[in-house]
């Protein structure tokens, strides 16, 4: 039976705090903020940037960049789902470990395209040998992989925007999950990938179902009450697979009420903080808070779904948010080397509390990225193309 039940004001409130979204950071450093969130995507390194620093009072993005490229305490590499991500480097056995223990679900590429699990072997340890002791172009990488296993490797098969990759690439992803790579620093344009032990010496995953356990405590004391269909989906694993884990779990998880279903939050993690969710935010592309909250009807309410959803997806729309839910979407344009033209279109007029509070968040952004935004309200669109 449920132990207590939660409200969604209740849940919003604490979900903020525990983000950095309620007025007080909870780190001021980047690591710390992305041990927070469970991750920050990276697909878009500048939306990363924004996600942490936005969550701070003081700094701009260089200070993600010397995270990543001058102390290593940021780790970037892939993640949950298979996407980019920049991790904790002090994380990463955790990381690597919990992922590497997640069950590869059914190839989404035709059977002339797949690797066979011999294969995928072969690919993962020519990517782990080829990256020990350098940094490598994809194409040097792939040169590399093509050479320690064979042709078939590198057969341009692989569907990839408007051309092919070969067809070792599809499992790229999980060199990144598993340890064996993580992206290393630009070389001029070019993206180069390294093994995490040149910067990370001793580096090595963690034991699977104790990386499991410690994963599924950090994402619900961050995004719970969740189900496990909600970890299934943020992590990326079949749904199945992610029920039996949880009910595994006995003892560290508790069952509560949230919002009149069934929901899990980590044993004893009963508290919500006193005050109602509260606040004016810019979350950037595929933020972790709009990625990994949940349920989505209640955090992108009516109209708020229709502009700020592309198919259910969240994370394709900057998204203002206001006192704990989606309030509208927001784009920038640059202009000149230092002007940012910053454009919010609300659903509903704003408050001259929450216009106040928005011209702070803008000033944020601003100072994040190094120029001087200014900020234009807009007239949302809804539809059908919107």
């Amino acid at each position: 039976m449920p132990s207590r039940t939660f409200t969604w004001n209740e849940v919003s409130a604490r979900r903020l705090e525990r983000s950095g979204l309620a007025g007080k950071p909870m780190a001021q450093d980047p690591a710390g903020i992305a041990a927070a969130l469970c991750g920050a995507h990276a697909q878009v390194l500048s939306a990363a940037e924004l996600s942490l620093m936005l969550r701070t009072d003081q700094g701009t993005r260089t200070a993600v960049q010397d995270a990543l490229w001058t102390d290593r305490s940021l780790v970037k590499t892939y993640g949950p789902r298979g996407t980019v991500h920049l991790l904790p480097a002090a994380e990463l056995p955790m990381w690597t470990g919990a992922l590497a223990a997640v069950p590869v679900g059914s190839s989404p590429f035709a059977p002339d395209v797949r690797l066979t699990p011999g294969q995928t072997e072969q690919v993962l340890a020519a990517i782990e040998d080829a990256l020990a002791d350098a940094e490598l172009t994809v194409d040097e990488l792939s040169e590399a992989v093509v050479a320690a296993t064979g042709s078939w490797a590198g057969d341009l098969v692989m569907p990839a925007f408007q051309g092919k990759w070969p067809r070792w690439r599809q499992v790229m992803h999980r060199a990144g999950q598993y340890g064996a790579l993580c992206f290393g620093p630009n070389r001029g344009r070019k993206v180069t990938y390294t093994s995490p032990r040149r910067a990370l010496p001793g580096f090595r995953p963690a034991d699977g179902p104790a990386a499991l356990t410690a994963l599924v405590r950090r994402y619900l004391y961050a995004y719970g009450p969740a189900t496990p269909q909600d970890f299934a989906t943020w992590i990326g694993a079949p749904s199945g697979w992610t029920a039996r884990l949880f009910a595994s779990l006995t003892g560290e998880l508790e069952q509560v009420d949230f919002a009149g279903s069934s929901a899990w939050i980590q044993a004893g993690d009963t508290e919500a903080p006193a005050a109602d969710p509260s606040g004016v935010r810019l979350l950037p592309y595929f933020d972790a808070y709009g990625i990994a909250c949940r349920p989505r009807d209640l955090l992108f309410p009516g109209r708020a779904a229709q502009r700020a959803l592309a198919g259910r997806q969240a994370g394709n729309f900057p998204v203002l948010l206001i006192d704990g839910t989606v309030a509208g979407v927001w784009h920038q344009r640059r202009s000149g080397r230092r002007m940012i033209q910053l454009t919010v279109e609300p659903l509903a007029p704003l408050t001259a509390r929450q216009r106040r509070a928005l011209d702070d968040r803008v000033q944020r952004v601003g100072e994040i990225l190094q120029g001087t935004a200014e900020l234009t309200i807009g007239t949302v669109s809804v539809g059908p193309h919107a």
